[in-house]
């Protein structure tokens, strides 16, 4: 519990962990889950030394935007496109990324701001903002 507590000082007053004891050898914490300024982090598990955070967009999400940077960039069918694969990693300029966040676009029946598309990366960037675009035109 200690470690919690040393991770708890680091962290912004922001933070607002929820704790759920388990079998975890280090300290007793199975997951902690908290939400900065509204954005949450469903899934953050501990480890012996380091900490891995799993973001919020689905599977069908990050399976779609993995056919599509595929198919943007000629990949042959088995290079192995993952969350994080990064765009340039896989030989895009950009060009290639704004015909992949064109693509996405279409897919999506989404709008991408140019400010936004800057941030882009990784598939897991891309499919991230997806799920947030698709979610804030729902509403």
């Amino acid at each position: 519990m200690a470690s919690l507590t040393q991770a708890s000082t680091a962290l912004s007053t922001s933070f607002k962990p929820t704790l759920q004891a388990g079998n975890s050898r280090s300290s007793g914490l199975k997951s902690v889950s908290f939400s900065i300024t509204g954005k949450r982090f469903p899934y953050l598990s501990s480890r012996p030394g380091r900490f891995q955070v799993s973001c919020s967009a689905k599977p069908e999400t990050l399976n779609k935007v993995c056919d599509i940077v595929k198919k943007q960039l000629a990949l042959p069918e088995d290079t192995a496109v993952t969350p994080g694969s990064k765009f340039t990693e896989l030989g895009a300029d950009s060009l290639d990324t704004v015909e992949i966040v064109m693509g996405l676009e279409e897919e999506f029946g989404i709008s991408v701001e140019e400010e936004s598309a800057q941030t882009i990366a990784t598939v897991q960037d891309a499919a991230d903002l997806i799920e947030k675009l698709v979610e804030k035109k729902s509403t």
